[in-house]
């Protein structure tokens, strides 16, 4: 996917987390408490929503301001999410709106601090979108069965937590050092292959697609997408070879 693929379904991914929040925020029950998320324990969707709403208006600055380092968080003043829900999920739906206009307006090269090597807006749309899908989907968890991840986002989210997610995270959270664990990890409903071997502090994103591999799981990118997100657990895809490595990812790459 490229920028411009990204901006529509960003903007389908908020629809559809607004309407999942609504619909939390109405309960059958008169004083019926906020529906916790389940794949976020701890969390109401009331948290959800300040959480992904206040990530949208921070990166609103960043892109406004075309800041080429970190804002200083001193000097940052945000709006306050309102305590109200149908306040709150408006003020969630005006920040997205912003959001995907500046993507818009910004295009994918404009130079930008970012977290990662990549230091340009096209980064962020791609973090948000796949960051806002996943969200959704907790959202919607907290009421019912959740939809299903858009399938090229789910590819493109998979790729993207190998190659950029995986490294961040290693590093932040002061993983242990790979010793040489290779994973395999195959998409059922389309073409990819992705091969990941951990080798001291490095994750490497084999091309062989058919090469030896201490573990396979196979399932389809969304499926994959979210056991990687830690929404869903190793049972939910088709495991061949040692399956205990696969809860050992998350020792390995840590999440935040």
């Amino acid at each position: 996917m490229d920028h411009v693929e990204r901006l529509a379904p960003f903007r389908t991914e908020a629809a559809a987390f607004e309407k999942a929040v609504r619909r939390a925020f109405d309960p059958k029950e008169p004083g019926a408490p906020v529906p916790a998320v389940p794949s976020c324990p701890g969390w109401t969707v009331t948290d959800l929503v300040r959480h992904l709403g206040g990530v949208h208006r921070y990166l609103a600055h960043v892109l406004r301001e075309r800041l080429t380092a970190p804002p200083d968080l001193a000097l940052l003043t945000l709006p306050e999410a309102p305590d109200d829900p149908d306040a709150l999920t408006d003020w969630f739906a005006q920040g997205a709106r912003e959001l995907a206009g500046l993507f818009e307006e910004l295009g994918p090269d404009t130079r930008l601090w970012t977290w990662s090597a990549e230091q340009t807006s096209g980064f962020w749309l791609r973090m948000q979108l796949i960051e806002l899908a996943v969200h959704r989907w907790d959202a919607e968890s907290a009421t019912g069965t959740p939809g299903r991840l858009d399938p090229d986002v789910a590819a493109d989210a998979v790729t993207q937590t190998i190659e950029v997610m995986a490294p961040a995270r290693r590093g932040w959270q002061q993983a242990p050092p790979g010793t040489g664990e290779r994973y395999r990890f195959r998409r059922t409903d389309g073409p990819e292959t992705w091969t990941v071997l951990f080798s001291g502090d490095r994750v490497l994103l084999e091309p062989a697609p058919t090469g030896p591999a201490d573990v396979e799981a196979a399932g389809s990118a969304c499926d994959l997408a979210l056991f990687l997100w830690g929404r869903l657990p190793a049972g939910s895809l088709r495991v061949t070879g040692d399956a205990a490595l696969l809860p050992h990812w998350f020792t390995l790459v840590p999440p935040v």
